[in-house]
């Protein structure tokens, strides 16, 4: 291999905020790593994902307890990958929600994500001695489900797919705050290793449908208001179009995995090199999207193996 995944160097600690983005609901950030959401109601607290180990869970819990003693009884996870489900144990959470979809990703690649991700984010998974196993969910819904925190009413909607087949969102309607897991990013590249580029604008409009105060991204700052709300949503519509049209045009004339790498590159290293993660990102977006354009529907399996045979042709 030429060289490594740019996310194998990075091994610096990022800042963690934690931002008030409606009242008792916050997004705990970390400069472009997996944010968590949180959620407060009457008599206990929902988390909103659970990131890659416990050691990192701690670290959001830790912000919880400046802000409230009420115990930790849900934990939401959007979407199935690692960095985003392996520490829901350190929450000690009696329900561990996700969409039906999820979970059947759960048991069809949950463990070659878990392999793939560990050898891509070293940093990330760091402590990664104390995760228990694959996260499993106690409830799984198909569509829609509401969860109540007391009065507090939380909705959980599949709004359609994007970074995952099984993405959810989670609305709290009486702030009107929508948590996007990685559906929505600011100033942080999407990974679209997973995704279904051609569908993710139309799910972006279901999101924008909804005019919201504020969202907790998957990645990147806490939006706050409708303009920075707007301008995320737009931005994140920018790169996955950027990403797919380039690749498609290389597929459509029967060109090489590298011509769709050197298109892609052309097209969203002006706009988007200073994006965190961009580099790691970019050449598990240019495969997906290659496919994808091809009439691959479901995205194939990454396995550490097959990160470093796409690595190597992307390379040479």
């Amino acid at each position: 291999m030429a060289k490594a995944f740019a996310s194998q160097g990075d091994m610096t600690e990022k800042k963690i905020s934690f931002t008030e983005v409606g009242e008792g609901l916050y997004a705990f950030t970390a400069e472009g790593d997996p944010n968590s959401g949180v959620i407060i109601g009457d008599d206990s607290v929902m988390i909103v994902e659970a990131q890659a180990t416990p050691r990192l869970a701690n670290k959001v819990i830790e912000c919880v307890r400046t802000v409230t003693d009420k115990p930790i009884s849900h934990v939401v996870l959007t979407h199935y990958h690692a960095v985003r489900v392996l520490g829901a144990s350190a929450f000690g959470a009696q329900q561990v929600i996700m969409s039906e979809t999820t979970r059947g990703q759960v048991v069809e690649r949950g463990q070659e994500d878990w392999d793939s991700e560990f050898q891509r984010f070293p940093r990330l998974f760091e402590g990664h001695e104390s995760i228990p196993g694959l996260t499993w969910p106690t409830t799984t819904f198909n569509g829609r489900m509401s969860v109540f925190l007391g009065k507090r009413r939380v909705d959980l909607m599949q709004l359609g797919r994007a970074h995952t087949a099984g993405d959810i969102v989670i609305h709290v309607p009486d702030e009107n705050v929508m948590f996007t897991g990685d559906i929505v990013e600011y100033h942080s590249a999407c990974y679209c290793g997973d995704g279904h580029l051609k569908d993710w604008s139309r799910t972006l409009d279901n999101i924008k449908s909804y005019d919201v105060a504020a969202i907790a991204p998957g990645r990147g700052d806490a939006l706050v208001g409708s303009e920075m709300v707007n301008a995320a949503i737009e931005n994140t519509r920018d790169f996955v179009s950027s990403t797919y049209a380039p690749a498609a045009k290389v597929a459509a004339k029967g060109g090489t995995l590298k011509d769709a790498w050197d298109a892609v590159r052309a097209e969203c290293d002006p706009k988007f090199a200073d994006y965190a993660i961009y580099e790691h990102c970019l050449p598990f977006n240019v495969a997906r999207a290659y496919d994808e354009a091809r009439g691959i529907d479901t995205p194939r399996i990454w396995t550490a193996q097959r990160d470093l045979e796409m690595w190597e042709q992307l390379q040479g």
